[in-house]
């Protein structure tokens, strides 16, 4: 597998096709993140309690386009809306139909999801990124240390209302943040220096900034890819 290239350094693990509410094709998005430089990136579309293993094997079926290069492409799912209690169940389904990746809408400022999903993912102990968190409590970042699960900072403009907050919890907890675009078209990607600046405005000083873009994510990237 020749893989990405080697000057490619942006990893996103959240964005979406017109299987759900995106506006294109997994291939183009794939295509799209290898142009702006990324080296990995995640489709993951919404699913709540059905069989997620029909949008699974699509996007498997595209992904294959992509095995020589030039973008490594993860597919998974974005648990939305599940009831708090039913989350590491429907996560665990997910996995058992080939997910390689899942992660959590979380308790966004801009809309309403059941409370308790952000702790409820977190303490799953079996959920990749908690994605837009809103407010976020130092308990659940906590928590999220404890299980490894990843904390998302926001490319979108409304989820990402509370970048400022989510990294202060997340950082005083030491857990690690990456940077997603939440992407549901190809021209909101973000690139690797966009997504810097998204960083740094919530307050990440220059280490952390290169912890959520490339630290946390690369690790996070690895252990996926080897789980």
């Amino acid at each position: 597998m020749r893989g990405p290239a080697r000057t490619a350094r942006r990893y996103d693990f959240h964005a979406h096709t017109y299987l759900t509410d995106g506006k294109e094709s997994a291939t183009s998005m794939w295509w799209a993140a290898a142009r702006l430089g990324h080296r990995v990136l995640a489709i993951t579309d919404h699913v709540a309690l059905e069989d997620p293993k029909p949008i699974l094997d699509r996007l498997f079926a595209e992904s294959r386009a992509f095995e020589d290069g030039p973008v490594a492409t993860l597919v998974g799912v974005e648990l939305t809306l599940v009831p708090p209690k039913r989350i590491a169940e429907a996560a665990r389904a997910a996995r058992a139909a080939g997910a390689q990746i899942v992660i959590v809408h979380g308790e966004t400022s801009a809309e309403r999801v059941p409370p308790g999903t952000n702790h409820a993912a977190v303490e799953s102990g079996v959920i990749d990124v908690l994605a837009h968190p809103g407010l976020l409590t130092e308990r659940d970042a906590e928590l999220a240390v404890a299980h490894g699960t990843a904390l998302e900072l926001s490319g979108r403009a409304l989820h990402g209302r509370t970048n400022g907050h989510v990294a202060r919890i997340a950082l005083a907890a030491g857990a690690d943040l990456v940077v997603d675009s939440d992407a549901h078209a190809t021209e909101q990607l973000l690139d690797f220096e966009l997504a810097g600046t998204i960083a740094r405005g919530a307050g990440l000083t220059s280490s952390q900034v290169r912890r959520a873009l490339e630290g946390a994510p690369g690790r996070l990237y690895h252990r996926l890819r080897n789980r």
